[in-house]
């Protein structure tokens, strides 16, 4: 295999179709396979996420479906025998809101909505269905001050260009303080 990235688009929808039964025999969901070269080696990178309905996906999964992944890869008939480096991972939150079981897996969370012939929309997802999402926006203010929550709006899959997950650092840090609080009353009953 060459650098060609046709050739590399050809490899990774090959290794694809390898790889979807074993993944799937771990109840994970095969997101992208990637074959990338970086002068000699071969990088295999390969996306795993959680089935729809299910939390998220955790560590010690990914280590198991990376082990049956490295397998059916030394197993593989057509392969070059080139060497190749794995890496295995689950969606980050950068990753875009494409599927409806994306959307379903991040109700409760800020998203970013980029909407065709509209202006985009940051707000809180609070429903998802097979036909569309309902979000509450957040209307901007001024610098400094709170964003208002407007009305919640329904919109449909077609209308969705894409949608990706905004990351709230003030809430981590509400989790954070709200859990030393909650260790603070322990340490108060005991004494």
């Amino acid at each position: 295999m060459t650098g060609n990235p046709a050739d590399t688009q050809i490899e990774a929808a090959r290794l694809t179709e390898l790889l979807e039964p074993t993944v799937a025999s771990h109840q994970l969901v095969l997101e992208e396979v990637e074959v990338r070269r970086v002068g000699d080696q071969r990088i295999v990178h390969v996306v795993v996420d959680v089935a729809e309905g299910t939390e998220g996906i955790v560590l010690d999964q990914v280590a198991e479906v990376s082990r049956s992944i490295s397998e059916a890869l030394d197993k593989d008939p057509h392969d070059t025998s080139d060497a190749y480096e794995l890496e295995v991972s689950s969606p980050g939150t950068s990753r875009p809101l494409t599927l409806t079981r994306h959307w379903r897996r991040n109700v409760g969370r800020m998203v970013k909505v980029n909407l065709i012939g509209e202006d985009n929309i940051t707000g809180r997802l609070t429903e998802v269905d097979d036909a569309g999402i309902t979000i509450i926006p957040e209307i901007t203010v001024k610098k400094g001050m709170k964003p208002k929550v407007g009305e919640a709006r329904t919109l449909e899959f077609g209308s969705i260009r894409r949608g990706h997950v905004e990351v709230e650092f003030s809430r981590a840090e509400q989790a954070e303080l709200a859990e030393l609080e909650l260790d603070e009353d322990d340490e108060n009953a005991e004494a």
